[in-house]
This record gives structure tokens, sequence and C-alpha cells, in this order.
């Protein structure tokens, strides 16, 4: 009985080798891929931030554009020059950032934020000015500095809270520089 038991243990280790071998092709055990894709979950909030923040910076860089050419003011011009310099960087670290933790970004702002473009296009001089100062250099940095400081305190990604604590001075700085433009204090804001 001793030989029968012998002799079969070569053939239990065996069959052994070989069903776990079956169980990691076919995924159950498969370290490897669940390593490299823990690599890059990121935190729902910190992928939803990246999305958000990639909408709102290329709206920044579309009106802003929009305001290089159709203000009437050359303190604005500079201003919206300003911001599509400094949001297309931003915009291009963010990208860089979203393809290293594979974040589908979007490919155009939303919906009503390309309804907004459409709106000021429509407007005209000082009207125009005026309107962009007020909710693209006030508003939208206003909002855009609470998302970012909010993103800066819960980010769990830490080179996603690296970009948010650099990009984050910029924005302070826009914000300044529109509450002080001549054309918001004509306006009364």
């Amino acid at each position: 009985m001793k030989t029968t038991s012998i002799r079969l243990l070569p053939l239990v280790a065996a069959l052994g080798l070989s069903a776990g071998a079956a169980m990691a092709q076919t995924g159950v055990i498969d370290t490897a891929r669940s390593a490299s894709s823990m690599d890059y979950q990121l935190a729902r909030a910190d992928r939803k931030f990246i999305q958000d923040a990639a909408e709102s910076g290329m709206f920044e860089v579309e009106i802003a554009r929009l305001a290089e050419s159709k203000a009437s003011s050359a303190d604005v011009k500079d201003f919206a020059s300003t911001l599509a310099q400094d949001h297309g960087k931003a915009n291009d670290e963010l990208v860089q950032l979203a393809n290293s933790k594979k974040v589908e970004l979007p490919a155009a702002p939303p919906r009503g934020k390309r309804k907004d473009v459409e709106k000021m296009a429509k407007l005209t001089g000082n009207e125009f000015d005026q309107r962009f100062v007020r909710e693209v250099g006030i508003k939208d940095h206003e909002k855009a500095i609470k998302k970012f400081e909010k993103a800066s305190a819960n980010a769990k990604d830490a080179d996603l809270k690296a970009w948010v604590d650099k990009t984050l001075p910029k924005l302070r700085e826009h914000l300044a520089v529109a509450q002080k433009m001549p054309s918001v204090k004509k306006a009364g804001s």
C-alpha cells in the first residue's frame, strides 16, 4: 500500500500544477494583470475632477481666444491672451496626467459651455468686454478656485494634487487681474 500512495504522489502534484496553470490562464489567478491595473486606479472623485477640469480648461481657452479677437479694450485682449496661454499650458499638463492615469478626457467643453461661447460671440464692444470679464474672469474663476481648493485638500492621487497645487496660484492671479479691470469697475460689478 505504501508503494501505491508513493506512486500517486507525482500524479497528484502534476494535476495540481496543471490546475493552477489553467486558473492563471483563465484569469482566476492573474496577479500581474491586477497589479498593473491597480497602478492606474484613481479614486472616483479624482477621476471626475480631472474630467471636469479638462472641460473647464477647454472652455477657458476657447472663450479666451474669442475675446482676443472680439474685445474692444486692449486690457481685455491682453487678459484674454494670458488666459488662453495659461489655460492652454495647464490643459497640456492635464492631458499628460490623464494619459498616465488612463483617464479618458472629453473631446470638447460641455454643451452648456459651448452655448455660452455662442452667446458671447453675438456681443460686441463694451458689452462683450464687461460680460467676458464678469462671467469668465470673475465668476468662472471663483468657481474654479473653489473646486481646485477642494481637490487640493481631498485628492487621493499625489500627481493630481501636485498639478492642482501648481495650477491654483494662476487661477487666483487671473481672478485678481479680472477684479481690477477697468471695464468691471465701469459696469459696477
